[in-house]
């Protein structure tokens, strides 16, 4: 069920890094194989001996869990979730720091923290109630339900449902199309859709004008402005 060794953690993690700085990477698609996505942290290898000393937990959580969902949210590329099963735990925190998820009609989503006596992390309670809401994130973190697919889908956690014989085809689609996009824009936009949620007006406001001020600096705007003029499909080389 793919739970989340340390090292396919720290994998991932360099991954999404490696394509924030390559231009010949446009789109990112995270997904897996089985029948499951992600079934949570594995907790057997995560097992240590030796006393415990006070900030350990904080700080492998600090370091792990919330290491992996800020490289998503901080990647400067549009990443795509393409999630095949169960979703549980800091799985479905990493499937729902994308910026666009697509799930098979087998797909569940399930808060499992409080399953085990845990309080949620990998940025759930940030990143839920942003998603649907604070009572409906308690809800769901409180219960620790399974939410399938469709129902994901109807709160808002889900962009799109498809036949799990689809879903492989769904993700490089919608990859394709992001992948002829201004990548720079694309990531500036990421950043401020994240950044408003935390901002007042004022901040919020400049931020989109400084964005626009560098975005303007790249050759994709360029082109856009150009072939807006010029009256043609544009085509952007992702700089």
């Amino acid at each position: 069920m793919n739970a989340l060794t340390w090292e396919q953690r720290e994998r991932v993690i360099a991954l999404l890094d490696a394509a924030s700085g390559d231009p010949g990477i446009r789109a990112v698609v995270v997904t897996a194989t089985g029948k499951g996505f992600c079934a949570g942290a594995d907790l057997r290898s995560g097992s240590a001996t030796g006393e415990r000393v006070a900030g350990d937990v904080a700080r492998m959580i600090r370091l792990g869990a919330q290491r992996l969902i800020t490289a998503v949210l901080d990647c400067e590329k549009p990443v795509i979730a393409a999630v095949n099963g169960t979703a549980a735990g800091i799985g479905a925190h990493l499937a729902l720091a994308c910026d666009l998820v697509i799930a098979s009609d087998t797909a569940r989503f399930i808060e499992v923290f409080v399953r085990r006596g845990l309080v949620p992390d990998g940025a759930g309670a940030y990143l839920l109630p942003r998603l649907i809401g604070p009572q409906k994130a308690k809800e769901l973190m409180f219960f620790g339900d399974a939410v399938p697919a469709a129902e994901a889908a109807r709160l808002g956690l889900v962009n799109k449902v498809v036949p799990a014989d689809a879903l492989e085809a769904a993700a490089r689609e919608w990859a394709e199309r992001l992948a002829q996009g201004p990548t720079r824009a694309l990531a500036l936009t990421k950043q401020l859709v994240n950044a408003s949620l935390d901002a007042d007006r004022t901040t919020a406001l400049a931020a989109e004008a400084t964005a626009q001020e560098v975005n303007m600096t790249t050759a994709d705007a360029n082109e856009g402005v150009a072939s807006f003029m010029e009256r043609r499909t544009p085509k952007y080389l992702g700089r």
